[in-house]
């Protein structure tokens, strides 16, 4: 089958044709219809959890889904054939970037059904990392104040949303040309990162929700309230992370050096640094569904561009400057090698 793979870290994504998927009793198999681009997929090209999550080569990308169920395992309960999913595969079994994917259901969710296909491929990885933060880790609700770094991005979009959903009051850290759209989606104050300093600005944040890193993570600590969280989703990862992905002893170790200063920082402060690295559910995924379908979330789409094109609209990430997620497409092209219509 047709799929987007790298033969080693560093290198280039090739085209190249791959076995098809071993469908478990459990899995579910789905034909590609949309998959949408994460950074996530060009930090793995570039190696950079390859000591955490070693994969062998060669090494299909992607981590988004949406398509349709052509077969399901003699365990699956909950999908079957013709049924629209939607997911984000487990770390070890990504690679959405092909014709096909086996996926367990209990990564899986129905698509919405007020959404195109494009549109749920943008959602997983993102509308998942939102909910971990916002709701399973950070617990936000109504009267509470936080603060969404980078709130045109993928993650920035829908975690917006969600904690106006929330009933938090939303601050967001944007470029000034995002910000009509991004106070349509419920931002309270767009902060326009190239004019002012978020960190010079009144604070007492209750939740600091950061996909930028380094600095940017560290100032966040200062316009927290005491007792407030700082979620990164761009590292340093922490201790309990080790801890959870049983790591060796000793890469456990460098793990725990990694975030000493950014912990250290936040103890001084009163506040408290977590590290996300986002999970699979389908279970939430589901609940997030309910949530597409009630209106109470949208997703945000820059571009949508054909699977010949996924090389460039990886790299694309890299440079910055898209609204909201791309999203490549397959059907299409599946329709033009056949000569036939995809249902």
């Amino acid at each position: 089958m047709d799929a987007f793979a790298i033969t080693a870290y560093r290198q280039p994504l090739e085209r190249i044709d791959m076995p098809e998927p071993v469908v478990g009793s459990r899995d579910v198999l789905v034909a590609v219809s949309a998959v949408g681009l994460n950074q996530l997929d060009e930090k793995i090209r570039e190696g950079e959890f390859a000591r955490i999550l070693p994969h062998r080569f060669p090494l299909v990308l992607g981590n988004d889904v949406a398509g349709t169920v052509v077969a399901v395992g003699e365990a699956v309960g909950g999908f079957a054939v013709g049924d629209a999913v939607y997911g984000r595969p487990d770390p070890m079994r990504m690679g959405t970037l092909a014709e096909r994917i086996a996926v367990d259901e209990r990564e899986l969710a129905h698509v919405p059904a007020s959404i195109t296909m494009a549109e749920a491929g943008s959602l997983p990885l993102v509308a998942l990392t939102a909910w971990q933060a916002l709701v399973e880790r950070g617990r936000l609700g109504a009267g509470q104040r936080v603060l969404i770094h980078a709130g045109a991005g993928g993650v920035g979009t829908i975690a917006i949303q969600l904690a106006k959903h929330l009933g938090a009051t939303v601050v967001t850290t944007a470029s000034a040309r995002d910000t009509e759209l991004l106070r349509s989606l419920g931002a309270d104050v767009v902060i326009d990162y190239r004019t002012e300093d978020f960190a010079e600005l009144p604070g007492d944040y209750d939740l600091v929700l950061d996909s930028l890193g380094g600095e940017n993570l560290e100032r966040s600590l200062r316009v927290l309230r005491p007792g407030g969280t700082a979620i990164g989703i761009a590292g340093p990862p922490d201790p309990a992370f080790a801890r959870e992905h049983g790591l060796p002893r000793l890469l456990r170790v460098a793990i725990a050096a990694l975030s000493l200063r950014v912990r250290r920082r936040a103890r001084r402060l009163g506040v408290r640094y977590e590290f996300l690295f986002m999970h699979a559910s389908g279970e939430q995924l589901a609940r997030i569904s309910e949530l597409v379908d009630a209106g109470a979330i949208r997703p945000v789409v820059g571009r949508v561009l054909p699977f010949d094109a996924t090389p460039d609209a990886l790299a694309s990430l890299t440079r910055g400057g898209t609204t909201g997620k791309i999203v490549v497409t397959l059907d299409e092209a599946r329709q033009h090698r056949t000569g036939r219509s995809v249902a």
